[in-house]
């Protein structure tokens, strides 16, 4: 039995399926903060939530990726599960800092959005005092 094939084949599902899971949750939920943010603009929001939910499946999935590569003997099944926790902990993790980062952007987003915006146009021209 081949250990390390079994704990590449186990993280790789994990990871697919936590990724997913993560992004679909984040794509149904930010939803409304972004038609809130674009006017409920729900052409764009539907494109921009679209291309937000690739951007973070690249990420994460290059980023599984990149962490499957392991140099270590997996001789036993304890070994494989120490392993496969180890990389998979480093996965959450990483799915946690997107998704609170995913957060702030919106948050930071919806306030702008909140603001009053003043017309450039309606502004009081700046006058100077002459002598």
């Amino acid at each position: 039995m081949d250990y390390l094939l079994i704990t590449y084949l186990a993280y790789i599902t994990i990871t697919l399926v936590l990724t997913f899971w993560v992004g679909n949750t984040l794509f149904t939920n930010g939803k409304i903060f972004l038609l809130e943010i674009f006017d409920h603009n729900e052409e764009l929001v539907n494109s921009i939530n679209k291309l937000l939910l690739i951007g973070f499946y690249l990420i994460n999935f290059g980023f599984a990726l990149h962490n499957l590569i392991t140099r270590a003997k997996i001789t036993s099944a304890v070994e494989s599960v120490e392993k496969l926790s180890q990389k998979i902990g480093v996965i959450i993790i990483t799915l946690g800092i997107m998704h609170f980062m995913n957060l702030l952007v919106l948050f930071k987003m919806r306030s702008k959005s909140k603001t009053p915006r003043t017309d450039p146009d309606e502004a009081p021209l700046p006058t100077s005092a002459s002598n």
